[in-house]
């Protein structure tokens, strides 16, 4: 009974202890000034904008933040301006004292989540990155990233519609994702894939039926140029139903 009574007490002022340093806290925010923007994101994404553009973003959106206190601050502004620049998927702002050397001071944190490029589209009109959203990422000369690149007469719309849905499954297979490098779209729409190895084309044609185009072509890679045929060819087709037409150099 006697122990029962002292794990009561304990958990009574264990309770009023986190009561009163919430309080305290929220007290002390009220008088804090913010002295500092502060950046964070994974440095292993593929994409990462420049933090001193962020800061930069931060201070625009809101001119007198260093003359605020951290209960003046409201973070969803922030939030809303950086999640607005294309290479973002998510932002989250957030608040926090830090006791330096015995004396509080207020820091924002601005941290970011940035998007995936899965794919970058080269046409005569420029270039850009998709995610696997279809969301379109500039390129920037501050960041760059290992994706297929995909060439030719693309339109947004194919690129979207047609090919990520093809690039996101050849990258969800582990032969097909190490095994095509590039990707060139003619006039007509037809497809034309540049493997890794053998020094051959495959002529994908209509970007419809990939997988059974592609489940083809695999047969044909175990059955043909697995013996040491793998030079021997110069245009791979697929462009007829379940049939393979093959191109001696």
């Amino acid at each position: 009974m006697f122990r029962k009574l002292l794990k009561l007490i304990g958990f009574i002022f264990l309770i009023v202890f986190v009561i009163g340093t919430l309080a305290f806290t929220s007290i002390e925010s009220r008088n804090i000034m913010c002295s500092d923007i502060e950046v964070v994101f994974d440095k292993d994404e593929a994409i990462n904008v420049d933090k001193e553009k962020l800061v930069k973003l931060v201070k625009a959106t809101d001119g007198k933040i260093f003359s605020k206190t951290l209960d003046e601050i409201n973070s969803e502004v922030f939030e809303g301006e950086i999640e607005k620049i294309p290479a973002i998927l998510k932002a989250d702002v957030y608040k926090l004292m830090v006791n330096e050397k015995g004396a509080y001071k207020g820091v924002l944190v601005v941290k970011v989540k940035h998007r995936e490029p899965v794919m970058r589209v080269i046409t005569s009109n420029g270039s850009y990155y998709l995610d696997k959203y279809g969301v379109r990422i500039p390129v920037s000369s501050s960041y760059s990233t290992n994706v297929l690149v995909a060439s030719g007469s693309i339109s947004e719309k194919f690129a979207t519609e047609k090919l990520l849905p093809f690039i996101l499954y050849v990258e969800d297979d582990d032969f097909w994702n190490a095994q095509i490098e590039q990707i060139y779209v003619e006039e007509d729409g037809d497809v034309l894939l540049t493997p890794l190895v053998g020094g051959h084309i495959i002529e994908l044609g209509e970007v419809e039926n990939y997988k059974e185009k592609l489940h083809v072509m695999s047969e044909f890679y175990k059955q043909v140029l697995a013996k040491n045929n793998w030079d021997k060819y110069e245009k791979i087709s697929l462009k007829y139903n379940n049939q393979v037409v093959a191109k001696r150099r």
